[in-house]
């Protein structure tokens, strides 16, 4: 359940529209940027699917219902002045109309953003064919196996800071991250619950 005060939305500053920007829950991407109206909101808030108002054909509509490309709405903030809102989401597909992830350039989950997109990847191999997927068949060699490859991995990863050059180190790393990613997903858990606790660490550190 989303929990957004609509009264605290202030519609009457934008002539009943306010401006709503569509952000990847995972990857913090922005993917698109819209206009609604109260009951655009409204039915957004209901069903759980972005909802807009296009300014051009004076209607609503909802994102996907041609292209299939919808954007599962997670949360909804209003900001401080409370005439924009911040949609996280969760995209079924391109959501620009173009076929590009996002509306904001061709990048996929730039920067710290691919970590989320791992994570998505993570969830999707995981049951795929065990012949067609590592992280499904890593996964079905049990808990033990996969918290024995993070292990193994981090030594490498060690090692290549130690001894190695810029790329191996980076390569090793980035193996790291798989593996942990797939321990995560096999307890249960995603990269969110760490950084949530990195978050209480500076907390407690000012």
């Amino acid at each position: 359940m989303i929990a957004l005060d609509i009264s605290k939305v202030d519609f009457d500053k934008g002539g009943g529209l306010v401006c709503a920007v569509a952000q990847d829950r995972l990857t913090l991407q922005v993917l698109m940027v819209a206009w609604m109206d109260r009951a655009a909101l409204e039915e957004t808030l209901a069903s759980g699917e972005a909802t807009f108002f296009s300014r051009s054909r004076q209607a609503r509509w909802r994102k996907g219902e041609t292209s299939g490309n919808t954007l599962r709405v997670t949360d909804v903030v209003a900001d401080c002045d409370g005439d924009t809102l911040l949609l996280s989401v969760e995209p079924a597909g391109p959501a620009c109309h173009r076929g590009a992830v996002s509306c904001f350039g061709d990048a996929v989950a730039p920067g710290i953003g691919r970590l989320g997109a791992l994570e998505r990847t993570v969830a999707a191999r995981a049951s795929a064919p065990l012949a067609e997927s590592y992280t499904a068949k890593l996964l079905g060699e049990g808990l033990k196996r996969v918290a024995q490859k993070v292990g193994e991995e981090g030594v490498e990863t060690a090692l290549a800071g130690a001894a190695g050059d810029d790329a191996e180190l980076c390569n090793e790393a980035a193996d790291l991250l798989y593996h942990l990613a797939v321990l995560l997903k096999a307890r249960g858990l995603n990269f969110a619950d760490v950084t949530a606790v990195l978050g209480a660490r500076a907390e407690s550190a000012r």
